[in-house]
């Protein structure tokens, strides 16, 4: 068995992005932030933009529901950037050793299509993925089956005979790794770069 092609996630392995980043700077008291980040913007209304609803459509139907809550909601999206700090170095290290190797490259991300422009022209290391499935823009959401499927046939369009055994996918959600492997693919659970690239390497991948 050879590694033929690497699919990466993004959050989380290549990039930090939190929205604590934003709410420390809007609510200071940290009890009151986590529990408006756990109950009002939650990661569950968040997936449901990554997975293809507008964010307006989003941002209404959740101020509808928290009405005094509108200012700190409205932030969510009006100043999304603040919640993107930056890249991973390490992750991103990794990224471009294999490039530098030449191993294929693909992206898996949840993400709405919305933002995702943002990150394609301020991150030029991007640019060393062959293709990159967005969530948002398939209105297919990891780890329903369906998304995996669509990025084989992605991988497949620029090498043909690949096999699911041949690719190996890093995210750092656990959950979505054992949807990959449920289909046939090797993967990684991304808990550091240092393991990351050691099962890389214990997988056969040289770089």
């Amino acid at each position: 068995m050879t590694i033929r092609a690497v699919v990466f996630d993004f959050g989380g392995v290549l990039f930090d992005w939190n929205p604590q980043h934003l709410y420390r700077q809007l609510i200071t008291d940290d009890q009151e932030r986590l529990h408006f980040l756990d109950t009002v913007c939650t990661q569950a209304w968040n997936t449901e933009q990554d997975a293809g609803r507008s964010l307006a459509d989003g941002t209404r139907h959740l101020i509808a529901q928290y009405p005094h809550h509108e200012r700190l909601i409205q932030a969510y999206y009006d100043r999304w950037h603040d919640m993107l700090r930056g890249s991973l170095p390490e992750g991103v290290a990794i990224l471009e050793a294999l490039h530098h190797a030449d191993m294929p490259l693909f992206g898996l991300t949840n993400w709405s299509a919305e933002t995702f422009p943002y990150a394609r022209a301020h991150y030029p290391f991007l640019q060393h993925f062959r293709d990159i499935v967005v969530s948002g823009e398939l209105k297919l959401i990891k780890p329903d089956p369906a998304i995996y499927h669509a990025s084989l046939a992605q991988v497949r369009a620029h090498l043909p005979d690949i096999q699911p055994e041949q690719v190996v996918f890093i995210d750092d959600v656990a959950g979505n790794i054992d949807a990959a492997v449920a289909l046939g693919w090797q993967g990684i659970h991304h808990v550091s770069a240092e393991r990351t690239a050691a099962r890389l390497r214990e997988l056969g991948v040289a770089f």
